[in-house]
């Protein structure tokens, strides 16, 4: 109920507001002049400080909404997601030095093999008109002396409930990079005592955004899936900065023949 009268008072006195400031740009070419001076000096004071409101703003109503689930999924999918780094803002948004086995957020882990670590991995707030996901990743590697970097992220129990071998599972990922490097993505499932992997290279220069893992060219389990993840393999990932400004999971039947 105060929710409701304040909001009927705010808009009293914009009314009233409103109402005083269009009286006075009327007046405004028969106004003597101190009063004129005077209403002059007050309208460049309100005018900065709605020109200071209407930057922020433009610029926050701009980016891509907090929470979006907006995903570009093929329109026969029975399931999509995007991870909460990527989704949300993270409680500890970043880390340098990063250890291997780090994690940013519940879904992704960092791992390498480096004996002095020159990594840094932070979430960034997505800011182009392109950007449906809301935050991304930004991995910058200085001098690097392991033999490999990946990032894990572990995908929900929606991913594996009722997948079958008749399944194709798509990973979108958007990418921004300063110096040209290979990136792999490995599907890992594991079932029972084993553990299927799918590996696909990352089409970045083809300017294909995904790939896609046919599940009927693995030995999977389809009665004993326990759980599933995707290892982002980076190759010759040193003095690069790389950007992952959205990353996506859907899945689909494959078509009958």
């Amino acid at each position: 109920m105060a929710r409701q009268t304040r909001g009927f008072l705010d808009r009293i006195a914009h009314r009233s507001t409103m109402r005083r400031w269009r009286a006075a740009a009327a007046a405004a070419p028969v106004a003597e002049l101190p009063e004129l001076r005077r209403l002059r000096g007050r309208a460049r004071k309100l005018r900065h400080l709605l020109d200071e409101l209407l930057h922020v703003a433009d610029h926050r109503l701009a980016l891509p909404l907090i929470g979006s689930e907006a995903i570009a999924a093929p329109h026969d999918s029975d399931w999509s997601w995007r991870p909460e780094a990527w989704r949300g803002p993270l409680p500890e948004p970043g880390a340098a030095a990063v250890d291997s086995g780090a994690q940013l957020g519940h879904e992704v882990t960092l791992f390498h093999d480096c004996r002095i670590s020159e990594l840094t991995l932070r979430q960034l707030r997505n800011a182009r008109e392109a950007d449906l996901a809301p935050f991304g990743l930004r991995m910058d590697v200085f001098r690097f002396d392991g033999s490999y970097l990946s990032l894990a992220v572990d995908l929900p129990g929606a991913a594996i409930e009722g997948l079958t071998r008749s399944h194709l599972l798509r990973v979108e990922c958007a990418v921004e990079m300063e110096c040209p490097l290979e990136i792999f993505a490995r599907l890992n499932v594991k079932s029972g005592p084993n553990t299927e992997k799918l590996v696909r290279e990352l089409p970045l220069k083809s300017g294909e955004r995904h790939v896609d893992f046919d599940l009927a060219y693995s030995k999977l389990n389809e009665k004993r899936i326990d759980k599933a993840w995707l290892d982002l393999i980076f190759e010759g990932p040193q003095m690069n900065q790389v950007v992952l400004r959205d990353l996506t999971f859907s899945r689909r039947l494959r078509a009958e023949i």
